[in-house]
């Protein structure tokens, strides 16, 4: 699992409600984004009101809820053979 980035820092978001709502619910963010700028073309107040509803929820979300680091496991190192003698292998083995 990986940690969840800090949304209100990032360039390509506002302030990150869509996209940390759609993370969390596991769809494209342009699915909430595109319903939310149609609304701001009908009620401007509504859909801001939404949008910092959708803030709230997401920061609550994210500070009840946060998603732990996943621990590495350390495999066992695995024995390659060297990919020159394996290639000389091949053509001797086509020669023959």
């Amino acid at each position: 699992m990986k940690s969840q980035p800090n949304l209100f820092f990032r360039p390509d978001t506002i302030f990150g409600a869509c996209k940390g709502a759609a993370d969390d619910l596991g769809i494209n963010p342009l699915l909430l984004r595109i319903p939310l700028a149609s609304l701001i073309l009908i009620s401007p107040e509504l859909a801001l009101g939404i949008y910092a509803a959708l803030c709230v929820v997401v920061l609550a979300g994210r500070l009840l809820f946060p998603v732990r680091k996943a621990e590495i496991a350390v495999a066992a190192p695995v024995a390659v053979e060297p990919v020159e003698a394996a290639n000389e292998e091949q053509e001797l083995a086509a020669a023959a």
